[in-house]
């Protein structure tokens, strides 16, 4: 690539300690003509200027795939008794981590010429040179256009929030919106729970349900799960599956820091008006008998949930798989069969010394039939009883907020602010764009 911007170089070596403590939100970019407040109102001639291609795929190389991981676990205790050492669900790393490294979080991208699905790239050699060309090249691959124009909505609420009405997602800026799939890792997650030993493995109770058990009466009685290690389905929640996409907005933020552009994470468009408008498919269940008594309503928009948007996220429930029993075993084929996380020989001689690899993949445990089992009978349960799955949480969890990117308006922040950006921010149409 001929022509690399100096900035891009800037932004390379700019220190994570400087990201950290110079990051700030800075709203106010170029194109916004008026900003109201009184005595310090402010209005600007300035036109919009969008993200380069190069900015936005710098953008899109902090949300994705950035090396390989390690399986530095134990799978045995020190008396030589195996336990689980195969919960990941993905092996190659990205740029935040995950639980089980499950990779559940998915990006949208908005710009003036159209919103955007980010698709993940397992093609991509996660060690290749972070170069422009590189950078460009995959997050053209990346890019699936779902819209033909930036989604636009009411500057009201519920759609926008107070002031974020006059500032967000507006012509020139990026937005990136993440998603999460919660529930390749919900069964994953309910897998590694009945790795315990015996003893130790929790009877999972329906707190929606009057807290019976859910679905799991007959491994009680076996003994397999212990009676008296009561674990309701609420206090699971989920499995802390969504803390993935918040690291990965920090990481935009900083980014935006290191590169000199203005931006901050902000509310949404609501989630329940933006999904719908992005083309994601909702299952509302029928209502039944003592329903009220679960939900506490008669009203059954309140259980209805996203579960994907064909054919880029699919969650693991139906209709995508005729029963959950399927789902299930798709989760342990996608972990255990060839090509996957812990099926890719080449992989793991890729990863290890001599032939430690090989050895690992014939000693490590995988899941147990009881296991795989009695969380087949878990999950079905939940989908029988309430029509939907998970029921304690969405399939599909939307945070609420997204990263907006612009070039900033510095004549804004000279006119009120002492100290109102930093030298990135000074410095940024110089190196970027001269």
């Amino acid at each position: 690539m001929s022509g690399v911007p100096a900035g891009f170089a800037e932004m390379s070596k700019y220190p994570l300690f400087e990201a950290l403590f110079k990051r700030r939100s800075r709203r106010i970019g170029l194109g916004v003509q008026s900003i109201p407040a009184g005595s310090n109102t402010y209005t600007s001639n300035a036109l919009p200027q969008p993200l380069s291609a190069l900015e936005e795929a710098v953008l899109i190389s902090a949300v994705g795939l950035t090396g390989l991981t390690l399986p530095d676990r134990p799978f045995e205790t020190t008396t030589g008794e195996k336990i689980l050492g195969t919960p990941n669900i993905n092996f190659p790393g990205r740029a935040a981590g995950s639980t089980d490294n499950a990779q559940a979080t998915h990006f949208f991208l908005f710009n003036d010429t159209g919103a955007y699905f980010l698709k993940r790239l397992d093609s991509a050699d996660p060690t290749e040179p972070v170069t422009p060309e590189t950078l460009l090249r995959q997050a053209e691959a990346s890019k699936v256009k779902i819209l033909d124009k930036r989604p636009e909505f009411p500057r009201e609420f519920p759609y926008y929030l107070d002031s974020n009405r006059f500032l967000s997602n507006l012509p020139g800026s990026t937005i990136l919106f993440p998603v999460v799939d919660m529930t390749r890792q919900y069964i994953n997650a309910l897998m590694y729970l009945m790795t315990e030993p015996g003893g130790h493995r929790p009877a999972i109770l329906d707190d929606r349900n009057f807290y019976l058990p859910a679905g799991v009466r007959k491994w009680v009685k076996s003994g397999f799960l212990n009676k008296d290690i009561k674990l309701p389905l609420g206090f699971l929640g989920t499995m802390r599956t969504q803390i993935e996409a918040e690291l990965l907005l920090q990481n935009l933020i900083l980014m935006l820091q290191a590169m000199g552009l203005g931006g901050w994470i902000h509310a949404s468009v609501s989630p329940t008006k933006l999904l719908p408008a992005l083309g994601f498919q909702y299952v509302t269940p029928r209502y039944r008998g003592l329903d009220f008594f679960r939900w506490g309503t008669f009203i059954t928009l309140p259980r209805s949930q996203p579960i994907g948007l064909t054919p880029h996220i699919k969650c693991m429930c139906t209709p995508f798989y005729t029963t959950m029993a399927d789902a299930v075993q798709a989760v342990v084929d996608a972990k255990y069969g060839a090509g996957g996380a812990y099926g890719d020989q080449a992989y793991f001689r890729r990863i290890f010394r001599d032939d430690r690899g090989a050895r690992y993949l014939n000693e490590v445990p995988h899941y147990k039939d009881e296991v795989i089992a009695c969380v087949k009978d878990l999950c079905s349960y939940i989908y029988e009883r309430h029509g939907r799955f998970p029921a304690h949480c969405d399939a599909i969890y939307a945070p609420g907020v997204w990263l907006q990117a612009h070039h900033l308006d510095l004549q804004y922040y000279d006119t009120l602010f002492n100290g109102g950006y930093t030298e990135t921010q000074r410095e940024h149409q110089q190196r970027w764009h001269s």
